[in-house]
């Protein structure tokens, strides 16, 4: 899959990234990753100390796939509303939904704090402001919720927005204790602590096809050797599809620019993250070295060739959306890219289990909160295979309602 064009940034950040042998012979192991990006290397870190015999393995080159180029922005909110959420999946669900993806932005945090690879976490709060008055009357519905459960938000009124920030709007939810990161050195820093925890891992080393028994797994490569597992973890992000096309994904475009270094960040009240209401929306965070990163104006195309045809003038509307939010912030896109965004449906991740892969677990953490999504469906991933179950596996399981 042509999963990506332009040119990238953070792969620019991280100058000797740990490397890795492809495979050259048949192995056996306990658990077999497929998949290298932030998904698979999540699934790896949590299963590291577990005493299982963990494979990982990518087709690339560690990070170079839809990792190199994450946003990260770190939300426990996502682009289906709470409220939206409620009304599809109850409000205990939701709200279960809600504290997981909290819960791992915590756990990244404290990921963060314990590698090698120092991946630039950073808590942010967020600013979701109302594009229009539409807007505003949804984030009313979400400040209820999450004023009843206790999540940590205000509701900002237009004159409190303009004393922050240099716009206007008729009104945003202030979210505390969100968060960014740079997503190829988290990438690399927990295979690193996984790899010197005893987790194999063999880049470069193409899955071409796949066979099962009862209780093995096998995966054979395109040069000729084969992988024997107990479990199965396929954590391919939007290549996962390429293996189980999976009834509730659907594939779009997104586009992205990161900026030259700014000398100051005045009018931009604590560095929030910004993004609205508006569908698709634009959103807006800062880096460790003072660039923005501008993204969104989504369009509904699955083709390569037409998704990057679009990158010139996409880069050039997303400079001018964010000039209408900072007039005095002096940007140009020096980095900028097209890539595939996918999302569900109904608007959650999905853990598949398919009659047709026994043993298998599809990680698929599609939506704008991907990396906070990947993190918790991990957990989940390992908790299963190592104790065989886990609470939340019901609420993320292919096999729930599918919902419009």
């Amino acid at each position: 899959m042509d999963l990506h064009s332009g040119k990238y940034y953070w792969p620019l950040t991280l100058k000797e990234p740990p490397a890795y042998p492809s495979l050259e012979e048949d192995i056996t192991c306990d658990v077999v990753i497929i998949g290298g990006g932030n998904s698979g290397a999540q699934c790896a870190y949590s299963l590291m100390k577990s005493g299982l015999d963990v494979v990982l393995v990518d087709k690339r080159k560690i990070g170079t796939g839809s990792t190199s180029v994450n946003t990260a922005l770190l939300q426990y909110l996502g682009d289906k509303m709470l409220f939206e959420l409620v009304n599809s999946f109850g409000e205990e669900a939701s709200i279960q939904h809600t504290k997981l993806c909290q819960e791992a932005i915590r756990d990244i945090e404290s990921d963060s704090q314990n590698m090698d690879i120092d991946p630039d976490f950073k808590r942010r709060d967020s600013l979701y402001y109302a594009s229009d008055h539409a807007g505003a009357e949804k984030l009313q519905k979400e400040f209820s919720y999450l004023s009843k459960h206790g999540f940590s938000a205000d509701m900002l009124t237009e004159n409190e927005i303009s004393k922050r920030y240099p716009f206007r709007k008729e009104s945003a939810l202030y979210i505390y204790n969100d968060g960014e990161i740079n997503p190829f050195k988290y990438n690399h820093g927990l295979l690193l602590k996984a790899h010197q925890n005893g987790v194999r891992i063999f880049e470069e080393t193409r899955i071409s096809g796949q066979s099962f028994q009862k209780d093995i797994a096998t995966f054979h490569t395109d040069k000729g050797h084969s992988i024997k597992a107990r479990h199965a973890i396929i954590a391919a992000g939007y290549e996962g599809l390429d293996f189980k096309k999976e009834k509730n994904s659907i594939l779009t475009s997104s586009y992205a620019v990161v900026t030259n270094p700014v000398d100051s960040f005045d009018g931009w009240y604590n560095q929030t993250l910004i993004w609205e209401t508006a569908r698709p929306y634009i959103y807006i965070r800062t880096t460790f070295d003072n660039r923005i990163i501008i993204g969104g104006l989504d369009e509904n195309t699955m083709y390569p060739d037409a998704r990057d045809s679009k990158i010139p003038n996409k880069k050039e509307k997303l400079i001018k959306e964010f000039n209408k939010l900072f007039p005095s912030i002096d940007v140009r896109p020096e980095y900028y890219l097209g890539a595939f965004y996918g999302g569900m449906h109904d608007g959650l991740p999905i853990i598949g289990e398919y009659e047709e892969y026994p043993n298998c677990y599809f990680l698929f953490a599609y939506g704008d909160n991907g990396l906070v999504y990947s993190r918790a469906m991990a957990k989940i991933i390992a908790e299963v295979i190592v104790k065989g179950s886990h609470p939340a596996l019901k609420l993320y399981h292919h096999s729930r309602p599918f919902m419009m």
